[in-house]
């Protein structure tokens, strides 16, 4: 019965797919740009001034094709917060609209809002490369989703349609395989997204497709939408190939165990690192959640193969010679309970450092970080381990993203009529456009905007439309929809500007104060030396209170927005503060019953 059930919901999510593959030679003419009587709208639910939550909405008529689903993980100031994700209240208000989400690659922050996504808005169908579908559906059995939407995967010569748009793929380098910038053609013009992206001449993985991004840009390109993460970049990023290339010479030179952490999103480095283990005889132990979940699926979908008896558990090290070992661990960005910082304080139960060992930290430092990765060297330095980070000199790191060299080789192919800079702050983002111009991109043509901003593609011209929600959503805990954001912005108030508690004493059957107010404050100012301060702010309450009481329609709600709207402005003025104000009302009339 059960087996019975799952067939029928498969069928029922099949039959709401509204998107055609194209076989064989079936390729529609390109849309016209002069005979579209509607605007096609293309808009960021996340991704614009911030590098995360990587979320793209193109849109015609109604139709919405959206490009990738990411998250956003927070910083060091926001505690409690699992993940930031966009605001999807547009398309929970559109959702008879979407018909596909199409993502680009396997990055956390272009897949993994798509659990909190299929929460709140039913998605027909994900199309993804064969990496990133591997992950989407690892991730939809972990939040116990994997029933809510078809997952399917798309190869580079593949074409899907709609009723209004048709949708190709092209080949690009990033960290991690099968990555692919996606081409929408639209009845207002061609838009290509490149997701994530640079140009590797030595690629660990596929070549980018530059004749299929050459013949696009011959074709047309009306809205180019670029990956902005390197825009304030001089010069070309170093390819990978030379990375691993220098890892190996610390691998001849190593005596005794090696231990690397780096980043698990790149994938290409994890997957040539395990390969140097393994031609150097070294048994591999994989130390953190997040390497271990992408080791297991890209050993799964054949992306490496490496004999099982290589890899052995941590409990299993002494078995083998200090020269034998090679510990992939997380951590490389200093994170407190990473595999990494726990050895660096000798708290973790089975690896210790001996001295002699070599770790060789495969990253660089994310702002904001380097105060934490210094204090795990130090630790590390200290207890005998040889510490060799990314340096000028030392090249065992580098980015996945273009800088400006391979920027300008990309409107070079593409020769865009409109650019909107997208992945990144909003200093990259104006860079960016910066360097558009530069090359072929009128001035007046480059769209630095914000997330939620339309621009609205008609019959060749562009310009900004209406603003669609696009806040950032806070998720705590085990909420998935974002209705914790009010609690952690309560969170964040109390840590910047404290609470003040407001008592009120009244007489609901007589509608009178029964006492003075009583103001209370925690963490906002110190009240014994603001006499002045509170004898205003109980003044002011007072009023405010009797105002409603006095008023044709006293309530409970009326009196605690009156208290907040008339104290919260006083108390900002004098100290510069905007606590948390909580009045608590007590009823005589209650009391006594």
């Amino acid at each position: 019965m059960e087996t019975n059930n799952k067939t029928n919901l498969l069928t029922d999510l099949e039959n709401k797919i509204e998107v055609r593959k194209l076989e064989g030679n079936t390729n529609p003419e390109k849309k016209s740009l002069k005979h579209s009587d509607n605007p096609t709208k293309v808009y960021a639910l996340g991704g614009l001034e911030e590098v995360g939550k990587n979320t793209y909405c193109i849109e015609h008529d109604d139709e919405i094709i959206m490009l990738d689903a990411g998250v956003k993980f927070p910083d060091n100031t926001q505690l409690g917060i699992t993940a930031v994700i966009p605001d999807f209240s547009y398309l929970v208000e559109n959702k008879n609209k979407l018909k596909a989400l199409f993502i680009t690659h396997g990055h956390e922050d272009h897949i993994g809002g798509i659990p909190y996504l299929l929460q709140q808005v039913d998605v027909p169908v994900i199309y993804a490369p064969e990496l990133a579908a591997a992950l989407i559906r690892d991730r939809l059995k972990e939040f116990k989703l994997q029933n809510k939407t078809v997952v399917r995967e798309y190869t580079e010569n593949d074409i899907y349609a709609t009723k209004h748009f048709r949708i190709e793929f092209a080949a690009v380098n990033h960290s991690i395989p099968d990555a692919f910038g996606i081409y929408l053609d639209t009845p207002n013009g061609a838009i290509f997204s490149t997701g994530d992206y640079k140009f590797d001449w030595t690629p660990l993985g596929h070549n980018a497709n530059i004749q299929r991004l050459s013949k696009w840009g011959n074709e047309g390109i009306q809205l180019l939408m670029a990956d902005s993460t390197n825009a304030e970049v001089e010069g070309y990023t170093i390819g990978e190939k030379k990375i691993i290339q220098n890892i190996d010479t610390h691998f001849l030179k190593a005596k005794g165990r090696i231990i690397i952490a780096s980043f698990a999103s790149n994938v290409h480095r994890l997957q040539h690192i395990i390969e140097l283990a393994n031609k150097y005889s070294r048994r591999i132990i994989v130390i953190g959640r997040s390497i271990e979940r992408i080791i297991k699926i890209i050993r799964q979908i054949g992306h490496l193969n490496i004999n099982d008896k290589m890899f052995i558990k941590p409990n299993e090290i002494d078995n083998y010679p200090k020269n034998q070992i090679m510990i992939l661990c997380t951590g490389s960005q200093g994170e407190p309970m990473a595999a990494l910082s726990r050895i660096s304080r000798m708290e973790h139960q089975t690896i210790k450092i001996i001295p002699g060992d070599t770790v060789i930290m495969s990253s660089s430092p994310i702002p904001g970080n380097r105060a934490d990765v210094e204090n795990v060297v130090n630790n590390l330095t200290k207890i005998g381990a040889n510490v060799i980070e990314n340096s000028g000199e030392n090249k065992i790191h580098t980015s996945g993203h273009a800088s400006q060299e391979e920027q300008k080789i990309l409107f070079t192919l593409l020769k865009p009529k409109f650019f909107m800079p997208m992945h990144g702050e909003y200093r990259m983002l104006k860079t960016h456009g910066e360097t558009a111009s530069s090359v072929n991109v009128k001035k007046d043509n480059v769209f630095v905007v914000a997330n939620g901003d339309q621009i609205l593609l008609h019959n060749g011209t562009a310009e900004l439309g209406k603003r669609v929600p696009a806040d950032a959503i806070f998720i705590d805990g085990k909420d998935m929809t974002g209705k914790a954001s009010n609690v952690i912005r309560e969170r964040n108030i109390l840590s910047h500007d404290g609470l003040m508690a407001v008592i009120i004493s009244i007489d609901s059957q007589t509608n009178k104060l029964s006492a003075q107010p009583r103001i209370v404050s925690r963490g906002s100012f110190y009240v014994r030396e603001s006499g002045n301060v509170i004898a205003e702010a109980i003044n002011i309450v007072t009023n405010a209170v009797l105002n409603v009481l006095n008023s044709s329609k006293p309530t409970f709600g009326a009196i605690k927005n009156s208290i907040k709207e008339s104290l919260s402005p006083f108390i900002f003025r004098c100290k510069r503060r905007n606590p948390l104000i909580i009045p608590v009302i007590l009823n005589r009339k209650a009391e006594n019953k």
